[in-house]
């Protein structure tokens, strides 16, 4: 699926990155811990989370994430808009919840990516 797609289908905005929305993504990683983006993440997903300060793309750019969607009405500041357009990433917001998102884009296709649930 295309970021093009995974955006509207959570009405999301596309806060720099455009030129990255034909790319294609069909595995996703939710997560507000960037501790478990990098224990667990694999393959190039898109990255659904709430939190929205610069570590977040420094995070990303360590494992090879080219897009993250930041979710809960969350924006990040200036700063880290700058950051994400130097590191070439796409950056979405959406005022859907993280469970919301997750639930849209694993009904159209998208699966996950990373660790497993347990029980």
């Amino acid at each position: 699926m295309r970021l093009k797609d995974m955006a509207e289908l959570v009405d999301a905005r596309v806060l720099c990155g455009e030129e990255l929305l034909d790319e294609e993504m069909g595995t996703a990683f939710a997560s507000d811990l960037m501790s478990d983006v990098l224990a667990q993440v694999k393959g190039h997903p898109l990255l659904i989370t709430g939190l929205c300060n610069p570590q977040v793309v420094r995070t990303a750019e360590m494992v090879d994430i080219g897009c993250i969607l930041f979710v809960r009405g969350k924006r990040p500041d200036a700063q880290t808009v700058a950051l994400a357009e130097d590191g070439m990433l796409c950056l979405l917001a959406t005022d859907r919840t993280m469970f919301e998102v997750c639930g849209i884009l694993y009904a159209h296709g998208c699966q996950g990516t990373g660790g497993e649930c347990r029980e």
